[in-house]
């Protein structure tokens, strides 16, 4: 079996590290025999979404937004027939916003999202920006677990009617919130940098699966050792939720 990965913006949609999220996601599968590509995606660059089993793109800062987001709406209709197809997403901080209704930035001014999915995000001021660790609780694709991270982001993203997972500390979508993210069963976008996967390998095998699901039928994946990963993750829940 094989993965495809189309990492979009991988020179622009990095920050704090989201890069790490592909790294794992390639080793987890080499460590299960599963063909693991990876193909990254610039502005301009001429790429079919839907030839793609996942869909990654990353955080970024509100400059490196407004550089993509001509580009990112000039393949819309691509990226709806990949959703349409089972594709799998991760989206991380900007991308996540990127995929609602639109951005509105410390300025006033209004960047139209993708317009997928019903939330939108407006910018707050300094006092009530969401940074630092955080720890949530989820529900994902039947089994239940916590998952920790990392959050710095000044947009407060409202009216998420299929959140990501419950806050348990931290901020999450909006100041001082109760939930975090958006997920369905075939898109996962959070806020969660640090990044994300390495510190949660529940969540990077779910993951996995929903992109072999494109087009296998795969129940299970093969268990490996996640010893040195679970622990650093109880270390750091003890310490968000002492």
């Amino acid at each position: 079996m094989k993965i495809k990965i189309i990492w979009m913006y991988h020179t622009l949609m990095d920050l704090y590290g989201d890069k790490g999220n592909i790294e794992v996601l390639k080793t987890r599968c080499q460590k299960r025999g599963i063909d693991c590509i990876v193909d990254t995606c610039a502005i301009g660059e001429d790429k079919n979404i839907d030839d793609y089993d996942l869909f990654f793109l990353g955080g970024g800062a509100d400059k490196e937004q407004n550089m993509i987001f001509s580009d990112l709406i000039q393949r819309k209709e691509s990226i709806l027939e990949a959703m349409n197809h089972n594709t799998a997403f991760l989206l991380i901080c900007g991308g996540y916003q990127l995929f609602g209704q639109y951005y509105k930035d410390q300025d006033g001014n209004i960047v139209d999202g993708l317009g997928f999915f019903d939330y939108y995000t407006e910018s707050s001021d300094r006092d009530h920006r969401c940074i630092g660790d955080i720890a949530v609780e989820t529900t994902m694709d039947g089994d239940t677990f916590q998952v920790v991270g990392f959050e710095n982001h000044g947009g407060q993203t409202k009216d998420v009617n299929q959140p990501f997972a419950r806050v348990l500390k931290g901020h999450g979508n909006i100041y001082k919130g109760e939930y975090e993210g958006f997920m369905n069963d075939t898109v996962l976008a959070t806020y969660m940098h640090g990044p994300l996967l390495p510190k949660n390998p529940m969540v990077a095998d779910k993951i996995i699966l929903r992109a072999l699901n494109k087009r296998h039928k795969v129940d299970s994946l093969e268990s490996i050792n996640d010893d040195l990963e679970n622990k650093a993750r109880e270390v750091m829940l003890k310490r968000l939720l002492k």
